[in-house]
């Protein structure tokens, strides 16, 4: 029996432009409820994959500001105004986010204006389904709550300059899923991944003939190595840790780390369930925490 609460990692990569590993995005289902947290390069074809209409959203969660975050939105905004099937939204578009997103829309809104007065006239779209509606938070709290569903924003550490940045703890039913957002080895992540069915979190690493580069220490120094996401993952002992927004970095000369140097690091601090995340993978959470491959429509 399918759960009917699900995780999908849309996309599981970052800045570059790599066509297996598209922009971070991961789809929350749960119920009769569908989130998105972030929309990275790419998301909107990820959900056409999944058959998810794209005007089904309830909410898009932003975690930050990096492009490679957001660059998706007006697709995802836009094209899930169109009438078609795959689109068909009839409400305004719902964004919650940090202190910020409001200006980032608000923006969005001008950059788009002339498209949007253009398919109203022509295409007969409603003003009303292009709008956007926006909570921005500045604390940990209860960010989205519906039904059996609450979302709770906790602050992370991406950087000194890279605030505000944000993971979010995902609670349905006695069910509850973690994403850790874009962060360094940070206590709030096991505090809030504490008793957690599946723990998402991000990772970077290079292999050491790059460590000595000013451009890689400084990649690094913004995100979180295998063997401290072992740690999280040790204190919060989650059913199931899974790996995304792979950051494996490389050079001409020098070749990314692989998959297996990803684990092995990992297996230094923790020896529980992990899985490195792939796009388009799900879990489904109910008692236990099953991994599912893509289930594309035909």
């Amino acid at each position: 029996m399918t759960a009917d609460f699900r995780v999908t990692l849309l996309g599981t990569g970052v800045p570059i432009p790599r066509p297996d590993r598209f922009g971070p995005s991961t789809l929350i289902e749960a119920g009769n409820h569908t989130l998105l947290i972030d929309a990275g390069r790419g998301a909107t074809m990820r959900l056409f994959q999944l058959g998810v209409p794209i005007g089904k959203l309830d909410a898009l969660l932003l975690t930050h500001f990096h492009s490679d975050h957001t660059v998706g939105i007006p697709d995802l905004w836009l094209t899930g105004w169109l009438s078609s099937y795959f689109a068909n939204r009839r409400r305004p578009f719902n964004v919650i986010g940090p202190v910020g997103t409001a200006r980032l829309m608000h923006h969005l809104e001008a950059a788009y204006a002339q498209d949007i007065e253009i398919r109203i006239e022509d295409e007969k779209l409603a003003r009303e389904h292009a709008a956007i509606t926006v909570k921005e938070f500045s604390e940990d709290g209860i960010v989205y709550e519906a039904g059996d569903l609450k979302v709770i924003a906790f602050s992370v550490d991406h950087g000194e300059a890279i605030r505000p940045a944000y993971g979010y703890r995902i609670e349905y039913q006695s069910r509850v899923a973690v994403i850790s957002g874009d962060t360094r080895y940070n206590a709030n992540v096991v505090r809030y991944g504490a008793g957690a069915d599946l723990l998402v979190h991000e990772v970077a690493m290079a292999r050491l003939e790059l460590l000595d580069e000013i451009y890689i220490q400084r990649i690094l120094n913004h995100h979180t190595s295998p063997q401290e996401a072992g740690r999280v993952f040790a204190k919060t002992r989650p059913k199931m840790a899974a790996f995304t927004h792979l950051v494996m970095l490389a050079s001409r000369a020098v070749a990314a780390p692989s998959i297996g140097d990803l684990i092995s690091a990992t297996r230094e601090t923790y020896s529980g369930p992990l899985v490195v995340g792939e796009d388009l993978l799900s879990f489904e959470i109910g008692e236990t925490v099953t991994v599912v491959g893509a289930k594309l429509e035909s």
